[in-house]
């Protein structure tokens, strides 16, 4: 049974959790791009890019439904990449603060600077 065969609101569903997930995907790897230092990048993929990846399995996890499939493998690769990516940047970012990895975020005018 292919994409073509599913009933319209299925297509809908899919289509659309497609594109939210390829735009926070987008979003995610401009931001890796743009952002100047280090914390700023780790912010980025670990939450946009998080929820671009969530969007296309959830896509995933339409297409399995709409065929009378059970999708389990979408639903546990969702799950593992939803708790193991928080944890995982905050270990890179306990890493830099250790390494004292300079930030070049803007210093708000109250406050000194380091």
């Amino acid at each position: 049974m292919g994409l073509d065969e599913l009933h319209w609101a299925w297509q809908a569903v899919i289509a659309a959790m497609l594109v939210v997930g390829g735009v926070f995907a987008l979003v995610g790897a401009v931001g890796m791009l743009r952002f100047p230092d280090f914390y700023m990048r780790l912010h980025a993929p670990t939450k946009a890019t998080t929820l671009g990846v969530g969007g296309v399995l959830v896509a995933s996890m339409a297409v399995n439904w709409a065929r009378g499939n059970y999708g389990l493998h979408e639903l546990l690769i969702t799950l593992f990449l939803f708790i193991t990516a928080p944890v995982s940047a905050n270990l890179m970012a306990k890493a830099a603060l250790h390494l004292r990895s300079a930030s070049k975020a803007p210093v708000p005018p109250d406050q000194p600077h380091p």
